[in-house]
């Protein structure tokens, strides 16, 4: 008899923790969003690797297969890097790289490389004192 009870009142914690369990998040119930990584990861020292003139095979080789190859443009190549944490899209950055036939003539996006000529600085007018 002593066991029975017993059992029951087991059964009757377990079924309430259970229940203040679930009703502890508030929204939709328990879904979880794993952490996703997306494209090409490309960090600095691969950009400062880049040269003008280089061929189209040595920068594959540098920064690998791009993500992305423009299906009317065939001279540009985009590396995108997406890090998604559940719902949130925390970080991404992305790299261009441009060719005239099968030569690199231009980087462009969040890393660039010290080779490349930033583009505020061709645009920008010296300044003069007067």
């Amino acid at each position: 008899m002593q066991s029975r009870s017993r059992l029951t009142l087991s059964l009757s914690l377990l079924l309430s923790l259970t229940t203040l369990g679930a009703c502890s998040n508030i929204g939709f119930p328990g879904v979880y969003r794993i952490n996703v990584e997306q494209g090409n990861i490309v960090d600095q020292e691969m950009v400062d690797q880049l040269k003008p003139q280089m061929t189209r095979r040595q920068v594959r080789f540098v920064l690998g297969t791009p993500i992305i190859e423009d299906t009317f443009n065939a001279d540009r190549w985009d590396y995108v890097h997406v890090v998604r944490l559940g719902n949130e899209n925390l970080s991404r950055s992305q790299l261009t790289v441009v060719f005239e036939g099968d030569v690199l003539v231009d980087v462009e996006g969040d890393l660039v490389g010290e080779n490349w000529p930033e583009e505020d600085a061709e645009t920008e007018a010296p300044e003069t004192e007067g």
